[in-house]
Formats: structure tokens, C-alpha cells, sequence
């Protein structure tokens, strides 16, 4: 298909029109260039790491924050439907509530960990914690337990989270339940 001739030489007019008014504004910012003698030194644009006082300022902040997350996905998603009985055969809505159990138990041992991470920048807390380090571990296959309907996962979650809470008040680090928000659970 043939290209009448008066658009290509309206298409080849813009083109030098465009390209002539680059050049000419690209050659008024000419400036003339002075040897001031002055070196340029780059800036970091990352901040600086935070220095192990900062860290130890904020291991109960961040450890307190962590474990009440764990704490309360643990009440509101493992121990309120354990009591309530949703996970015994037959129950209505146990599929349901297995799932979100499962989902909850995933993570309060990622916060717990976190929160065990936390606890070693606070000398107090590190000691008050040190003792439910592998109770705490142990957590880890207890999500699949839950989705298998095993009961007393339920209670060992709770027995752990209890733990968690009082070694964090006996280091002056007092622990409240924050019932995390359904995207937090599934990592969104």
C-alpha cells in the first residue's frame, strides 16, 4: 500500500523540526567550565547500621511486638476454636477452622523466632528466654499436627505462648495479645 507523498513530507518535516529544536536547546545550556580546584566526594545514600546500643534499645520493643503477634494469632485462631471444640471430628466448620489454625500456627512460630531473635540483643531477656529456646523449637511441626486434628498441638501452642509471655514480663517486658490481620497470616 503506497504512502501518499505529502504525508511522508509532513512526517520528514516534524522529524527536523524535533531534532532542530533538541540541538538548540542542548547547545544554550553551554556553560563555561572554571577550575575551582574542589573535588567532588560521593554521599552514601544507605543509612548507616544501627549500632549494637540501638539494637539493644529496641530488642524489647521489637521482641514485645513479635511475641504478642504470636500471642494473639495463637488465642484468636488456635486456642479459642481448640476450646470451643472446632477441631473434633464432625464439628461444624473444622475444615475451616484447621486451615486457619494451620495458617495462624505458621505464624506465631515465624514471630516467636523472630521474637527469640530479638530477646538476645536484651541481656535480661536473653536469660529469661534461654530456657524456652527448645520449646519454642518445637513448635515448628506442630502447624501440621493442627491440620491433622491433633488437639493437643493446640495446647502446646498455648503452653508455649503462656511461657513466652511471662519470661517477657519477669525481664520488665510485659507481652499483650495483638490479634494480627488475616494478610499478615498469609503473608500479604
Amino acid at each position: 500500500m503506497p504512502v501518499p507523498i505529502r504525508r511522508l513530507v509532513v512526517a520528514l518535516t516534524l522529524c527536523c523540526t524535533l531534532v532542530a529544536g533538541v540541538t538548540a536547546c542542548a547547545g544554550s545550556t553551554r556553560s563555561k567550565s572554571t577550575d575551582t580546584g574542589m573535588v567532588a566526594v560521593p554521599v552514601a545514600d544507605t543509612p548507616s547500621p544501627s549500632t549494637s546500643a540501638e539494637k539493644q534499645k529496641f530488642a524489647k520493643t521489637r521482641f514485645v511486638a513479635n511475641a504478642g503477634l504470636a500471642a494473639g494469632a495463637t488465642y484468636q485462631w488456635i486456642v479459642k476454636p481448640w476450646k470451643a471444640g472446632k477441631f473434633k471430628k464432625g464439628a461444624h466448620g473444622r475444615t475451616f477452622a484447621l486451615i486457619k489454625a494451620a495458617a495462624a500456627g505458621g505464624f506465631a512460630y515465624n514471630r516467636l523466632k523472630a521474637a527469640k531473635r530479638n530477646a538476645q540483643g536484651d541481656p535480661l531477656l536473653s536469660k529469661a528466654l534461654a530456657p524456652l529456646s527448645a520449646s519454642i523449637d518445637a513448635l515448628k511441626n506442630l502447624p501440621s499436627k493442627l491440620r491433622q486434628g491433633d488437639g493437643n498441638a493446640a495446647s502446646a501452642f498455648n503452653d508455649v505462648i503462656n511461657n513466652v509471655k511471662d519470661a517477657g514480663k519477669s525481664a520488665g517486658a510485659p507481652v499483650t495479645d495483638r490479634v494480627p490481620s488475616a494478610g499478615q497470616l498469609t503473608g500479604g
